[in-house]
């Protein structure tokens, strides 16, 4: 299932794959009767449409988000970012099924899979009302490079992916909401909200399965986050930082403060 998802270009398509085999799962799983994990060979790299083009981050244009273009723009950046993310969460399932986790951990990515398919639909549907569609405009070539780095290293994907990428995004969507609610773009406001609502439990999930491991481990969170972070992501973590979705997701200020391009402010200031 994960393998088949991966291996479809087509974004529309891509995501009404990984929403049928999200619903396959969790009927079997109340049912009772699970689907058996097996052993796949995910790609190195998802297949994806001829278009968007692909560039180095230096060279996507910038828009400012004051314009109806740059905020075409903006929505094109959320969609590419959340086809992105369904693989991601697919990808997670076969390339570290040899180690055997609990059955939670696949209700959990499946889960997270299923809501960044619905997330890249909403976002489809912006676009097109606004007379524009994904595609349409050139995007991150940077996207899979986290996947790719941590191929090998199962808690550092959970650490790079949804403790620090996934995260960043609950501190950047309540500023993207407003963009939208000047605009009064009631629909793109609506879809943002569900997206920024949902991306708490897909942070969640990386948190509670990186514990885990490291339970498993006898490692200390702390230091291991930190280490993994050093090793596998380029560059130190931007704040300002949403403290309140971070604590709800799990990830306490000491996680990303000591790895920030700013110096933490004083806790009575935060």
């Amino acid at each position: 299932m994960a393998v088949a998802v991966l291996t479809t270009a087509d974004g529309r398509e891509k995501t009404a794959l990984s929403r049928k085999f999200a619903q396959d799962w969790f009927d079997a799983r109340a049912a009772g009767t699970p689907i058996p994990i097996g052993q796949a060979a995910p790609p190195d790299r998802p297949s994806r449409p001829d278009q968007p083009a692909l560039l180095d981050p230096r060279d996507v244009p910038r828009r400012r988000p004051g314009s109806e273009a740059g905020r075409i723009a903006l929505l094109h950046a959320v969609a590419h970012i959340e086809l992105n993310a369904v693989d991601l969460h697919w990808d997670i399932i076969p390339r570290f099924a040899h180690h055997d986790m609990p059955l939670g951990y696949y209700d959990d990515w499946v889960k997270a899979a299923d809501e960044e398919s619905k997330h890249f639909n909403l976002m489809c549907d912006c676009l097109e009302a606004m007379g524009s569609h994904y595609g349409a405009l050139p995007a991150h070539a940077g996207m899979w490079r986290a996947a790719e780095d941590t191929a090998d290293d199962h808690m550092g994907r959970l650490a790079v992916v949804p403790m620090v990428l996934e995260a960043r995004g609950l501190d950047v969507t309540p500023g993207m909401i407003q963009v939208f609610k000047s605009a009064k773009a009631k629909d793109a406001v609506e879809a943002l909200e569900i997206i920024y609502a949902e991306e708490v439990s897909h942070v969640a999930y990386g948190s509670k399965w990186f514990h885990f491991l490291c339970g498993q481990n006898g490692l200390d969170p702390k230091p291991a986050f930190h280490e993994l972070v050093r090793r596998y992501f380029h560059g130190p973590l931007k704040a300002p930082f949403n403290e309140e979705k971070r604590a709800e997701a799990g990830i306490a200020p000491d996680f990303y403060w000591p790895l920030s391009d700013q110096m933490p402010p004083p806790p009575a200031m935060r």
